[in-house]
């Protein structure tokens, strides 16, 4: 494994780098979709919530491989090309956001009910009410499954590799081809995707603990 590190080590840092890339843009926009649809999924509206549960459900339950490979395959005959970095990404975005929208919206029905009527009756609309006082208690509540999905968001990045998505497990198939040294390559895969995990993992217990 010290071998293919130091023979293809600019070839892991660059799928490296991919993987984060790709990692950090879902994990944004997963985390903005799917407290959206969480709060739609909770709100007065009988459509809105019909909405939210349709989305929610189409995309929980659909393996993240198809979806990719929808954007990838299918979406450029219709709409327009992308590549797989960008199909990946998309793809690990809404996956994910579903996922996080469920876990949002058990941390809002973990609130007290007292805390939504009595913002309402100072004054607040549903959505200030929930964005001022109940969104930052739950959140609290919500924080190891957050870690989580945050953690299987990483590692599910490497359904780029299918993709041409130049991510972290792409480059080890690709090292692992050339060098034939299979088990040393994706040892060293496995080795980096450890480095980004583990952090992620201690800083949200740490979270949780300062939080609690």
């Amino acid at each position: 494994m010290i071998h293919i590190f130091q023979a293809y080590g600019g070839t892991l840092l660059y799928g490296l780098g991919q993987t984060l890339l790709c990692s950090f843009i879902a994990l944004i926009f997963s985390l903005i979709i799917g407290t959206f649809f969480a709060l739609l999924e909770e709100s007065p509206s009988k459509i809105g919530r019909r909405i939210a549960r349709a989305y929610i459900e189409l995309f929980r339950n659909i393996p993240l491989l198809v979806i990719t490979m929808f954007f990838y395959v299918v979406f450029p005959l219709y709409v327009v090309k992308m590549n797989g970095f960008t199909a990946g990404t998309i793809g690990l975005t809404l996956y994910t956001s579903s996922f996080i929208a469920e876990t949002v919206r058990a941390g809002i029905q973990s609130v007290d009910s007292g805390q939504m009527e009595g913002s309402r009756s100072n004054g607040f609309t549903y959505w200030q009410a929930m964005r001022y006082v109940v969104l930052p208690q739950a959140f609290r509540y919500v924080i190891p499954p957050l870690g989580n999905q945050f953690v299987n968001l990483v590692k599910n990045s490497s359904t780029l590799a299918f993709v041409g998505g130049f991510d972290l497990m792409y480059q080890g198939n690709v090292i692992a081809s050339s060098s034939l040294e299979t088990m040393a390559a994706y040892s060293a895969v496995g080795v980096l995707y450890l480095i980004i995990t583990m952090p992620i993992s201690y800083y949200m217990r740490y979270l949780e603990k300062r939080l609690a």
